[in-house]
C-alpha cells in the first residue's frame, strides 16, 4: 500500500520553476509539492544562465526571493555586438524608455529559493524516483513516485510538469494529441567557467568569419565564455589554452588584449535546439519551461521563457483558488505560447544572424552580413532588439 500526500498542486521537477511556482502559490496559501529526481547538491550544481529579465526579477521580488539578487546581482544598462572587430554598444536602458536586465547567476536563484521554501517548510522532496503523472484527463489526477525503496503517491487537483526536456511530463501526453516543432542547429558551444576578471562590463555577442563568441559573466571575478564549435567537436579536443586563443581571434583586438586567462573550472558543449511543444495543457497536466519548449542560448530567453509561463499559472492558479475563476487555466496554453513563440523568434534571428552556418551559400551568408549591418546602423532595428533582450511584457 503506497503512503498517500494530499495536496493542491502536484509540480514534478526542483529546478527554478517548479521551486518559483511552489513559493508563490504558498504565499497565496495554496499548498503544493515539488517532486525533484536529483539530489538537491546536483541541482545546485548546474551551470546555467544568468541573464534575467526585468519580468523575472520582478517576479522574484513578489516571490519574497529578491533581496540578495537585489545586492549582487548587476544590473546591465546595455549590451555589445563585434561585427568582425568592430565593436558596437546597444544602450537597452535608453532605448527601451528605462529597462535593464540583470546578470545573476541560476544557481544562486536557485539556492535563494531553496531557502525560502526552507524557511516556510515547503515540501520539496529530492530523490524521488520513478515519478509518474496518472488519470490526467479526470479531475482527481495523482502522481506516484519511490524513495528509498518506499512507494507514494501524491493525490492532487492539478500536475504541473517543471521536470525539464527530457522528464515524464511531456511523454505522458499521448503523442496524438500534440505537435512539436523543432529546429536543430548545425553547430554547439563551447562554454568555460573561469575565475577571472570579465574582460567587459557587459555581454559582448562577437560575430566573426571565424564563427560566433560570446563573453558573458557570474561576477566580478567569475566569467563565462562560449566559443561556436562544430557538432562532431568534444570537450577533450578544446585544451585551455586552444580555448582562449580561439575566443581572442574572434574578439576586437582591444578586447582580446586585456582579455584575462586562466584555468577552466567548468568546460562543456552544448548543441543548439529550437523546440516548442502544443499545447502546453492536457487535461490537469500543465507544462511549462523545458518540459514544453527550449529556445537557443543565443537571446538569453530559456530561464526568463520559464518565468513566464510561471507567471501565467501563479495568477491563473490564484484566480481559481480565491475566486473559483478557471479562464486563466483554460488560456493558459494559448497566453503562454503567444509569447514562447515571441521568444522562439528573436532566439532564431539572434542564433541566423551572428553564427556561422556550414555550407551556407554566398547569397544566405551576404544577406546575413547585410542583415547586421542594417541593424547597426538602425535605431528602430536596434529599439526591436533592446525591447525583446530586456524581455517583453508577461
Amino acid at each position: 500500500m503506497a503512503n498517500t500526500i494530499k495536496t493542491q498542486v502536484g509540480i514534478i521537477g526542483g529546478g527554478p520553476s517548479g521551486l518559483m511556482l511552489s513559493q508563490l502559490l504558498d504565499l497565496k496559501g495554496i499548498d503544493s509539492v515539488v517532486l525533484e529526481r536529483k539530489s538537491r547538491d546536483y541541482v545546485l550544481s548546474r551551470i546555467r544562465a544568468g541573464v534575467l529579465e526585468q519580468g523575472f526579477t520582478d517576479l522574484m521580488r513578489e516571490a519574497g526571493v529578491g533581496e540578495r539578487m537585489d545586492r549582487e546581482g548587476e544590473i546591465h544598462e546595455g549590451v555589445c555586438i563585434s561585427d568582425n572587430g568592430v565593436l558596437h554598444r546597444i544602450d537597452l536602458e535608453k532605448l527601451t524608455g528605462g529597462d535593464t536586465v540583470m546578470v545573476y547567476g541560476q544557481t544562486e536563484l536557485t539556492r535563494d529559493l531553496y531557502e525560502a521554501r526552507d524557511a516556510r517548510n515547503g515540501k520539496v522532496i529530492h530523490e524521488a524516483e520513478d515519478v509518474q503523472p496518472h488519470d490526467i484527463t479526470t479531475d482527481a489526477p495523482y502522481l506516484t513516485y519511490t524513495k528509498d525503496g518506499e512507494e507514494y503517491r501524491v493525490d492532487c487537483d492539478f500536475i504541473i510538469g517543471a521536470d525539464g526536456f527530457h522528464g515524464v511530463s511531456r511523454k505522458s501526453i499521448p503523442e496524438s494529441e500534440i505537435r512539436e516543432y523543432e529546429k536543430v542547429y548545425p553547430f554547439g558551444w563551447l562554454g568555460i567557467l573561469s575565475e577571472t576578471k570579465p574582460v567587459h562590463d557587459e555581454l559582448i555577442y562577437a560575430r566573426s568569419e571565424r564563427g560566433f563568441a560570446l563573453c558573458s559573466l557570474r561576477s566580478r571575478v567569475l566569467s563565462r565564455y562560449y566559443v561556436q564549435v562544430p557538432l562532431e567537436d568534444t570537450v577533450e579536443d578544446w585544451s585551455d589554452e586552444r580555448f582562449w586563443d580561439e575566443l581572442k581571434a574572434r574578439l576586437p583586438e582591444d578586447v582580446a588584449a586585456r582579455l584575462e586567462t586562466g584555468p577552466s573550472i567548468e568546460k562543456s558543449i552544448a548543441p543548439l535546439r529550437s523546440f516548442v511543444c502544443e499545447p502546453m495543457r492536457y487535461g490537469n497536466l500543465f507544462l511549462a519551461g523545458d518540459a514544453a519548449h527550449i529556445v537557443p542560448p543565443t537571446g538569453a530567453k530559456g530561464l526568463n521563457s520559464a518565468a513566464s509561463d510561471i507567471y501565467y499559472l501563479y495568477h491563473a492558479m490564484v484566480a481559481y483558488y480565491a475566486e473559483g475563476d478557471a479562464s486563466g487555466l483554460d488560456s493558459y496554453s494559448e497566453t503562454a505560447l503567444r509569447r514562447v513563440w515571441k521568444a522562439q523568434r528573436f532566439s532564431w534571428w539572434m542564433t541566423s544572424m551572428l553564427h556561422q552556418f556550414p555550407n551556407e551559400d554566398p547569397f544566405d551568408q551576404r544577406l546575413q552580413e547585410i542583415e547586421l549591418e542594417y541593424f547597426l546602423s538602425s535605431e528602430a532595428a536596434r529599439t526591436s532588439l533592446a525591447e525583446n533582450y530586456v524581455g517583453l511584457p508577461f
